[in-house]
């Protein structure tokens, strides 16, 4: 075998690697959302405390972020070590999250998981990108279709049926913990490494100074406030659906969450081609246009037959995130080289922020105007992610992307 023909082998298998290890450490991301139909029942959940359930560990994912992009976590200390530390940390929150009894002290172990998975995502970003010059789009969208699968596992685990909620949490802190364990010591660093960074927190702010980067992360921030949202709320959007139409739910809503979900994993991969053959603005306008009708018409259908509603829900699922690797592949290329993890991270942090809002508005809007038009209040994300992409393919700066697609 020759040198390169043994390199091309060592980084799909370091793709390879690093992707299960994040279907396995993502799963305490939506741990709690699969289970909280029965956290309902047994802490006299609201509304709004089931909201913050997964607002919390946004937020946390957000402070984990931030601290880690002032501080150039990413850039200074080795990813696989970065990763390792996130998984454990988030693992643990997650267990202890099995004996809160509450809402009272749930709520606070979802912000640590959170905080703790901010060590897990981004880094695995740039580790997989020292494994890839050519052909990056296509890796970090498997990476990111990982993390989809990853987080989608809980509510697959949740339709079986039959299991005690703290089974499902126990289970995805023990994937968790397997995660960073293979991410940490069987991963290797790639041949393609970055330029060896010092301690600079300014350098956080080239977020906002380097327009190529600012244009990516605007596209990214539309996408995120759009994505999030409807990952938190379809299950009960669909569990609604079919009671609407006198369908029992059991675990069909379930099992539809995580399908919706779960196509994701194939949306990115399939993103990353387009990207890295058709470019990345070109890509990302069209997925963000797609899913922000869906994002319109969706609740349109409520009442309606739910295969329809399924069919509509798995394009939604397909195109809200095949652009996400995308936007972290621009910032790859259009960013400092020997601080690629600062910006990725804050890139990150500002997105997830975003997700905040849009949590906690579904559930409000739901009450005020019906799921017809719950789901509308997410269209102004990615019509807005088009524009900066429609943008950024204008500038000289889109020759430094996907080879010079733009």
């Amino acid at each position: 075998m020759t040198e390169e023909a043994e390199r091309n082998s060592g980084k799909w298998a370091a793709l390879g690697l690093l992707a299960f290890a994040l279907v396995l450490s993502m799963t305490t991301w939506f741990s709690a959302s699969a289970v909280v139909p029965q956290l309902r029942a047994e802490w006299s959940l609201s509304d709004s405390s089931a909201a913050w359930l997964t607002i919390a560990v946004q937020l946390g994912f957000v402070c984990g972020a931030v601290v880690s992009s002032v501080l150039n976590v990413s850039d200074i200390i080795s990813p696989r070590r970065v990763i390792l530390a996130g998984a454990v940390g988030a693992a643990s929150a997650n267990a202890l999250f099995g004996f809160s009894g509450g809402a009272e002290f749930g709520v606070p172990l979802r912000f640590l998981t959170g905080f703790f998975l901010a060590g897990v995502y981004p880094p695995s970003l740039k580790l997989i990108a020292t494994w890839f010059v050519r052909g990056r789009g296509v890796a970090l969208g498997i990476l990111v279709g990982a993390i989809t699968v990853g987080s989608a596992t809980p509510h697959f685990v949740n339709g079986l049926g039959g299991l005690d909620w703290g089974v499902v949490i126990f289970a995805t802190s023990a994937l968790t913990l397997l995660g960073g364990f293979i991410a940490g010591f069987v991963v290797k660093d790639g041949p393609h490494p970055f330029p060896r960074a010092v301690f600079d927190p300014r350098q956080a702010g080239a977020l906002f100074t380097n327009r190529g980067v600012r244009l990516a992360s605007f596209g990214y921030f539309g996408h995120m406030w759009e994505l999030y949202a409807m990952w938190a709320w379809f299950l009960v959007f669909f569990s609604d659906a079919l009671a609407e139409v006198g369908t029992p739910s059991g675990s069909t809503a379930a099992y539809a969450t995580f399908a919706v979900i779960g196509i994701g994993g194939v949306g990115c991969w399939v993103g990353g081609i387009m990207g890295d053959r058709w470019g990345r603005t070109n890509t990302t306008a069209l997925m963000m246009a797609v899913s922000g009708l869906c994002a319109l018409f969706i609740g349109l259908l409520f009442g309606g037959p739910a295969w329809l509603i399924l069919v509509v829900g798995l394009v939604w699922g397909f195109t809200v995130i095949a652009d996400s690797a995308q936007f972290s592949t621009m910032c790859t290329e259009l960013a400092d080289q020997a601080y690629v993890g600062t910006v990725l991270t804050l890139q990150l942090a500002l997105g997830f922020t975003l997700t905040v809002a849009t949590i906690w508005l579904i559930p409000v809007l739901e009450t005020l105007v019906g799921w017809q038009w719950a789901f509308a209040i997410l269209v102004p994300g990615p019509l807005f992610g088009l524009l900066a992409m429609l943008r950024l393919k204008s500038l000289p700066e889109a020759e430094k992307i996907a080879g010079g697609k733009g």
